[in-house]
């Protein structure tokens, strides 16, 4: 029996895919930057335009599970942050609403993931580094649709990320996994601390999903799957 598959939508270098591909399914991605170091089956093109397209012809059926992570600039508090820092306006990207809009007319079960921010997702789970005991902390949010599964404990952290933060200079356990100075992290640390190793692009890696994080929820989901079906 073939593995479930699972697609991968604005994959970006696949930090989500290589995780789902441990939890032991097949992974196809897709995003609108070549990426030819995305380690799977891959489409270069709209990801929205691509799920329309499996939708319409029906080849969405070859898949068990949607996997998203749509940009939502607006809802980043990072980028929230640094616009009102700067006192900088204008609109950004938002399509968390189009691609939910989307994932429930595919009739499949679905994962939209996002930074903690401003961007309307139901959290229904919360996963950061130091529940897999890796060296960033990098906290992110699951909606989950058509399948739910139990919320995981969240630890307590060891200590600081390291770096400069608001002028202090702090040493911690944690590497800070975007931007470049004041004591963030090199390539090679952002590797290790997320336990990617098939890219070396810093911009792939600032955005990337540490692959434990979906290596948790494909597990989960496969679980869920299984009691459904028994």
């Amino acid at each position: 029996m073939n593995a479930p598959r699972v697609l991968d939508l604005f994959s970006c270098a696949g930090g989500a895919a290589m995780g789902y591909h441990r939890a032991g399914m097949q992974v196809d991605g897709c995003d609108n930057v070549e990426r030819p170091r995305y380690p799977f089956v891959y489409h270069h093109g709209d990801a929205l335009d691509y799920l329309a397209g499996l939708i319409g012809t029906g080849a969405i059926e070859r898949y068990s599970l949607v996997h998203a992570s749509p940009p939502c600039q607006a809802g980043c508090g990072l980028t929230v942050g640094t616009n009102q820092s700067q006192g900088w306006g204008g609109s950004h990207t938002d399509l968390v609403a189009p691609t939910r809009a989307l994932l429930e007319a595919s009739g499949l079960p679905y994962v939209i993931e996002q930074p903690n921010g401003r961007a309307i997702i139901r959290k229904d789970i919360t996963l950061c580094g130091e529940m897999f005991g890796l060296g960033v902390l990098r906290h992110r949010n699951f909606e989950l649709g058509r399948w739910s599964t139990a919320k995981p404990n969240h630890p307590r952290h060891r200590g600081y990320v390291r770096g400069h933060r608001h002028g202090i200079r702090r040493e911690g356990p944690y590497v800070a996994a975007y931007g470049k100075g004041g004591g963030k992290a090199t390539v090679a640390e952002m590797q290790h601390a997320m336990g990617i190793t098939w890219t070396d692009v810093h911009t792939e890696l600032t955005e990337a999903i540490p692959p434990a994080y979906t290596q948790w929820i494909g597990t989960a989901f496969l679980t869920a799957r299984q009691e459904a079906l028994a």
